[in-house]
């Protein structure tokens, strides 16, 4: 399994950008797909974006097309999402995860077997 941990949340009004960090622990890094889910009070948690471990093949969920970016660099270990244009409804817990398995990629939480703690994410109006 890989350990992982997010970082990078906080405040920020709403059209303003954020830049989330997910550091994973681990030689097999490189080889595991990498998704972004979010869940907010009340509400079931979502996929936001993945990224194989090419980073040849990215997916973003309609909500966030266009104004998050999902980018790793495998020589860090490391997973970003990039949030432009930032919205009060983008407020919400961001979790990072990893493929269930190697080379994997899909966009349910049932493709991504290890989880990172979270980091919470508050959009102001």
């Amino acid at each position: 399994q890989v350990q992982l941990v997010e970082s990078g949340g906080g405040l920020v009004q709403a059209g303003g950008s954020l830049r989330l960090s997910c550091a994973a622990s681990g030689r097999t890094f490189s080889k595991y797909a990498m998704g972004w889910f979010r869940q907010s009070p009340g509400k079931e948690r979502e996929f936001v974006a993945a990224i194989s471990w090419t980073s040849l093949v990215t997916y973003s969920a309609d909500s966030v097309k266009g104004r998050f970016a999902v980018s790793r660099d495998n020589a860090k270990n490391t997973v970003y999402l990039q949030m432009n244009s930032l919205k009060p409804e983008d407020t919400a817990v961001y979790y990072c995860a990893a493929g269930r398995t190697y080379y994997h990629i899909g966009q349910t939480q049932a493709d991504f077997g290890s989880w990172g703690q979270g980091t919470q994410v508050t959009v102001s109006s």
